[in-house]
């Protein structure tokens, strides 16, 4: 980690205080359903946010969701967690992903594309892991606005770009202008507001989940095949799908599951 970065990371505001609501209720075992319900009603703008995502076509749901109880019920605690942590942390950055060459909107785009991905397909399979596995979806990308800012501070638009085009790997490219990569700077902007230690884990070390935790392992291995899916232009290929597949392969984990939710997401 570059000592720039850290520097942004430790200049971060923290969250606010409904964050850390939503967070006691989440990590509260004896905490239920309808606690959550309470905390995410309290706050009207973030209930906004979380019924217009949840009801994106991206989920497939054929009945509007206007209440934040039946959002939870379709969805469960651990996703609603991941859309309410996804609408109040990217409020707490400046976008420029200019040296990306994407938008703001693409940036976007590819969190939701991820999320839906991941959502369809672990859902009903993985429901046990969606706590960690819905705000790392959502939230896996956010360290590229904090490398944005040091790409454009440091004047090193041109050899970003160039190294995008010449190696062909984002983190690859990331690493060799920067130091530093996208799943180390999220982690790290994570494990600064004291999120629990298995989603920064497998924030961490999603690109090589064999470096996970054993109990976080598989939850790496997931987010890694998303992330294959659906690379940074936010849009599928049949190239990424294949590279997506070989890793489910790799990984043991459910192809049929994975096939279906890219019907679903067609």
């Amino acid at each position: 980690m570059t000592e720039e970065i850290l520097r942004k990371i430790k200049q971060l505001p923290p969250l606010p205080e409904s964050a850390m609501q939503i967070e006691a209720v989440y990590q509260d075992p004896d905490s239920s359903f309808n606690d959550m319900v309470k905390i995410l009603e309290k706050d009207p703008l973030l209930t906004a946010d979380i019924l217009k995502a949840a009801n994106s076509p991206l989920y497939g749901f054929s009945r509007e969701i206007n209440a934040i109880s039946q959002a939870v019920g379709l969805f469960g605690m651990g996703t609603v967690r991941g859309f309410a942590l996804a609408s109040i942390v990217k409020k707490s950055f400046d976008l420029d992903l200019s040296p990306y060459g994407i938008n703001n909107d693409m940036f976007s785009a590819l969190s939701k594309n991820q999320h839906a991905l991941m959502t369809a397909w672990c859902l009903r399979k993985e429901n046990k892991l969606m706590g960690v596995l819905s705000p790392a979806a959502f939230l896996v990308e956010i360290g590229k606005v904090l490398i944005a800012q040091q790409i454009i501070t440091d004047n090193k638009q041109e050899e970003f770009s160039l190294a995008l085009k010449t190696i062909g790997d984002v983190e690859a490219a990331e690493r060799e202008v920067l130091g530093v990569d996208t799943p180390e700077v999220s982690a790290t902007i994570f494990a600064q507001w004291k999120f629990e230690e298995g989603l920064v884990d497998v924030i961490r070390n999603c690109q090589n989940p064999e470096n996970a935790a054993e109990e976080d392992k598989r939850a790496a291995q997931i987010l890694h095949v998303v992330r294959v899916a659906v690379p940074i232009s936010g849009v599928m290929t049949k190239e990424t799908i294949d590279m997506a597949k070989e890793l489910i392969s790799k990984y043991s984990l459910d192809l049929r599951s994975f096939e279906i939710a890219l019907e679903n997401n067609d």
